[in-house]
């Protein structure tokens, strides 16, 4: 790298920092396994505790999670689909304590061609309204498009927490059980979205967003077009590495360490299901920023890695900015545009 490449580098640093940190809210939560949160997982059942202490059960349970995805990520089709105007609710095919947490909310932009649809699932800790821009582009050229708030996240969040530090935190069981709801929630709108006529369904996630879209697609061939916005290998590596999940990692440090928080974790992270992946047909794009301070970009160039080593049809993109950059002028247009270009082109 030249001179200038490193001035730009430290720039782009510094901008993602100052981005970064203009959050002031982010707080530093104690260590919990929670167990409890297993315990209507699939194999919980097929897999009691008994002697094991905390770290071996859920490490066993990861692991069964993962042998049995299919059990593991099974979905039920909601029974109360309801559109009032463009807001769509049903419930959650996961019960948590969390009575908001258990209504999913999506906004929906119908298009003129309700055969193609596209799925937008926006990043951790996004607002209600982010994203929507997205949804009305795909909307503006025909496909409709369904905005899915993540669990734990705008009108879900509740009302104790002022950021959506359930779905990713130091509590290692509720960790994964969010990830599960999601990828639940994402299987269940897409049951609604083929009531309203899609016989063609996209997924665009945008970092967290986007392991769930990875999850979700490997476990349902509906999902034949996907963009990754945002990509890596381990949850646990981002979680660990990355500039935005500090407060989470200082809560995990001294009890685990990035190995055994990358065997508990597993089974929420998109390297365990490249090869069920890879045996649906799918298009997919991965796009990821070449100075990201949260998805490593070694991360992301070890998932294209693993899209080459697993044959999967899929494009690569690489912007030259950082993860919260991406959102700024003019990398969110450039991002846009390959969004919205890749999915109407194969969709």
């Amino acid at each position: 790298m030249g001179l200038l490449g490193s001035l730009y580098a430290r720039w782009m640093n510094q901008w993602e920092e100052r981005l970064c940190f203009a959050a002031t809210n982010r707080v530093v939560r104690p260590f919990d396994w929670g167990l409890e949160w297993a315990e209507h997982w699939p194999a919980a059942a097929r897999a009691p505790q008994n002697g094991d202490s905390p770290g071996e059960w859920l490490a066993k349970l990861s692991r069964l999670a993962i042998e049995r995805s299919d059990e593991f990520f099974a979905h039920r089709t909601p029974r109360d689909f309801h559109l009032a105007g463009n807001l769509l609710r049903f419930t959650s095919s996961v019960k948590t304590p969390f009575a908001e947490n258990n209504v999913v909310h999506g906004q929906w932009f119908p298009g003129k061609n309700p055969r193609k649809a596209v799925l937008v699932l926006p990043h951790w800790n996004a607002p209600h309204a982010a994203h929507n821009a997205l949804a009305q582009a795909f909307q503006r050229f025909g496909a409709s498009a369904l905005r899915l708030s993540l669990p734990y996240h705008d009108y879900r969040m509740p009302a104790e927490l002022q950021r959506a530090d359930y779905a990713v935190s130091s509590n290692v069981g509720r960790t994964i059980d969010a990830t599960r709801q999601a990828v639940l929630d994402i299987r269940s709108a897409a049951d609604w979205l083929e009531r309203q006529g899609a016989e063609k369904i996209a997924i665009v996630g945008t970092s967290l967003g986007s392991c769930y879209a990875f999850l979700a697609s490997a476990h349902d061939e509906r999902f034949r077009v996907n963009a990754f916005n945002h990509c890596s290998t381990y949850f646990a590596d981002v979680v660990w590495t990355g500039l935005s999940t500090i407060h989470v990692k200082q809560g995990l440090e001294g009890v685990l360490d990035l190995d055994h928080l990358r065997q508990l974790w597993m089974a929420i992270s998109p390297t365990a299901y490249f090869q069920k992946f890879a045996a649906k047909p799918k298009k997919s794009m991965f796009l990821y920023a070449r100075y990201d301070t949260t998805f490593l970009p070694e991360l992301s160039r070890e998932t294209i890695t693993m899209c080459r080593e697993y044959g999967l049809d899929f494009r690569e993109v690489a912007l030259p900015c950082g993860h919260y950059t991406l959102g700024e002028s003019p990398f969110k247009f450039l991002d846009g545009y390959h969004l919205v270009n890749f999915v109407l082109r194969n969709l």
